[in-house]
């Protein structure tokens, strides 16, 4: 049984990056590097029968209750639960149309990653990333026909296809002057430069005919499309193995909102007394000049980890991060794009140095070089950019879970060309992103002025979870989530329609940062009361992070005390998971 156990893990993980190859690129599994997925009608419906099949023989293999599991450190049985959340989530998804059968958005986006995907990373050759990105060039013209014919069967919500069209523009200017800037690096072989110039061209022509379609395709009566309660109770309970009701949450995240909304407002009139407006024409006052700009977040970064060694907060890894700008390839598309700044490292194949991206300043002077500073200040890149991703949050995180005993706990998180790889990584991920940041506020890192930043950073995380909750079971508009965002915690017009656009299409992910932030508070509190004196943060931090990017509440159960992060938020899955035919 445990050889049939880890048989069916092997096989799992294959057929993962087989039918979702531009997430093995992301992940560093390369063998698949000239391949794309395939989302036509044939395509889907074949995964659902798989991934169906596979649900059926984890049932009949994983007989081991997860208490036992747990208690025995057993990981592939812990392994083929996460995988079974996993493949429940993505059925689910696939029997609907909130993802790639109904929204344009996300096809754009696997087709323009699929290409980035080989031109950001320098683990393979110049040459054989670019005779993989030829491949792929060459397909692209039939997956975007294929995948915007299922979804031409149905009207799309207005905003998600505005979405996909301004992704359209980022896709033009990567295969055009970017692929150029690309393919003139001196190492590029003449004929492979011609030949990715003419697959360029051709994809071109196919992102065009693909942009006026999805123009074309009809429109919902609504702008953008909610998921229903449950389809969101399903996530939260496979995905954030969290088996509180949406109404617990709900209540919960109301009652938040208003508390930490009243502080923030006497956080600022504590700092300033003209309130918030104040305090942040304070931080953006406050930024570097452009001689340092670059230097700034380097800087911050190393007074980062100067305050966390000395506080014992962590086992910092030796895992160097430069911060660099936009590569010229990229830089024209990445403001169309969902294009991060600080992007996962490869877990299967970790880079010596992993290159943070920030907007370059070369060409900008006068008055938008000084709207881009202050944009930029001081507190934006301590708070942002170096705790929540490139130092202690992120990039901490993702080093320890690279190293995870769990394979599902070393590629849950992995960003990918639209979202992380799995969903069930969510209140990881963001959960220690935003407490390292709590955590360095702990230790006197921010100041006053940034401390009601991060204040303002915390209603909003509040907000969205908010409307995560009311959007997709009915209970707030689109146009009621925009206006909260707009008039409540100070998002520009502009902000606030995109936070609702993204919430729309990926439900349940807005609730994952305060879910896992909170939770971990929670399990830290128990922790610490369970060992008193003996209480180390380094310790727990260390083994908390050791288990990879997997729901905290299952990252609580593997805590030495075993304590549960709230008092209703724990696995859900007890007892070995159903077979499809039963669920």
């Amino acid at each position: 049984m445990p050889d049939d156990r880890l048989s069916l893990l092997d096989r799992l993980v294959d057929h993962y990056f087989r039918r979702r190859p531009v997430n093995a690129t992301f992940t560093g599994m390369h063998t698949l590097d000239h391949r794309l997925p395939d989302w036509s009608a044939a395509g889907v419906s074949l995964l659902l029968d798989e991934m169906r099949a596979d649900r059926d023989g984890i049932a009949a293999v994983a007989t081991a209750s997860m208490d036992d599991c747990v208690e025995q450190r057993d990981w592939v049985g812990m392994d083929l639960a996460l995988a079974d959340s996993f493949l429940e989530i993505q059925v689910a998804e696939l029997e609907g149309r909130h993802f790639q059968r109904g929204n344009p958005s996300l096809i754009i986006g696997e087709a323009t990653f699929a290409i980035i995907s080989l031109m950001i990373r320098d683990a393979e050759p110049l040459e054989v990333r670019a005779r993989m990105a030829r491949a792929r060039l060459a397909a692209l013209p039939r997956f975007l026909a294929a995948a915007l014919a299922v979804v031409r069967e149905a009207p799309v919500p207005s905003t998600w296809a505005d979405k996909a069209l301004k992704e359209c523009g980022g896709a033009r200017a990567l295969l055009g002057v970017g692929l150029d800037r690309w393919c003139s690096a001196p190492d590029m072989p003449a004929d492979l430069r011609t030949a990715i110039r003419h697959g360029g061209d051709a994809a071109l022509g196919a992102v065009e005919a693909f942009a006026t379609e999805v123009a074309a395709l009809p429109r919902d009566a609504e702008p953008a499309r909610a998921c229903g309660a449950d389809l969101l109770a399903l996530l939260v309970r496979r995905g954030h193995w969290c088996d509180r009701s949406l109404d617990a949450l709900l209540r919960e995240v109301r009652d938040a909102y208003t508390v930490e909304g009243a502080r923030l407002a006497e956080m600022a009139r504590a700092v300033d007394p003209a309130g918030l407006d104040g305090v942040q024409a304070r931080l953006a006052a406050t930024h570097p000049s452009p001689e340092e700009y670059y230097s700034a977040f380097r800087t911050t970064w190393e007074q980062c980890h100067a305050v966390s060694a000395a506080h014992d907060l962590v086992t910092w890894p030796d895992a160097p991060i430069r911060y660099v700008p936009f590569p010229d390839a990229t830089r024209e598309a990445a403001p169309s794009l969902y294009y991060l700044f600080y992007r996962s490292p490869a877990p299967l194949a970790w880079p010596a140095v992993h290159d943070y991206v920030v907007p370059p300043i070369d060409q900008l002077d006068g008055a938008a070089l000084a709207q881009h500073l202050r944009a930029w200040n001081h507190g934006v890149i301590k708070l942002n950019h170096v705790v929540h991703h490139g130092a202690l949050g992120h990039h901490v995180q993702n080093w320890n879970a690279a190293r995870s005993p769990l394979r599902i706990g070393r590629l849950a998180a992995v960003d990918c060309a639209s979202r992380i790889a799995m969903f069930l990584g969510g209140t990881m991920a963001e959960g220690w992103a935003c407490y390292a940041t709590d955590l360095m506020d702990e230790c006197g890192f921010l100041t006053a002025e940034e401390r009601v930043s991060e204040q303002q950073s915390r209603v909003r995380m509040l907000a969205r979870a908010l409307v995560d909750l009311e959007f997709h079971t009915g209970m707030r508009s689109f146009a009621q989530a925009v206006e909260l965002y707009a008039t409540e915690v100070g998002m520009s017009p502009a902000a606030a329609h995109g936070e609702a656009v993204k919430n729309s299409m990926f439900p349940g992910t807005a609730l994952m940062y305060w879910l896992g932030t909170s939770q971990i508070h929670r399990l830290r509190d128990a922790e610490r009361a369970r060992l008193g004196s003996a209480f180390s943060l380094r310790a727990f931090h260390d083994t908390f992070l050791s288990f990879g990017a997997i729901p905290v509440a299952l990252a609580a159960r593997l805590t030495p005390g075993g304590a549960a992060p709230s008092p209703a938020s724990t696995s859900p899955a007890s007892t070995p998971p159903a077979s499809t035919s039963a669920a």
